[in-house]
């Protein structure tokens, strides 16, 4: 249940960037980038507001110097 919920909020901050019926074949994988970029460097509120890329690699990101 609590990964469904999670992929829900997932989609939601997705569709921020990609509205419903985008048409996927003509976005590039620069702008597919972006959002990722974008989405794994937004502080989670649920996870004590780090970054899912602080999370990931277990220690905070300069995203200023990366």
């Amino acid at each position: 249940m609590i990964i469904h919920i999670y992929a829900k909020v997932s989609n939601g901050l997705i569709r921020q960037y990609f509205p419903k019926g985008t048409d996927f074949n003509k976005v590039t994988n620069s702008q597919i980038e972006f959002v990722m970029k974008r989405l794994n460097t937004r502080p989670r509120k649920t996870r004590g507001e780090k970054q899912p890329v602080e999370l990931f690699l277990g220690k905070a990101v300069d995203l200023l110097t990366a």
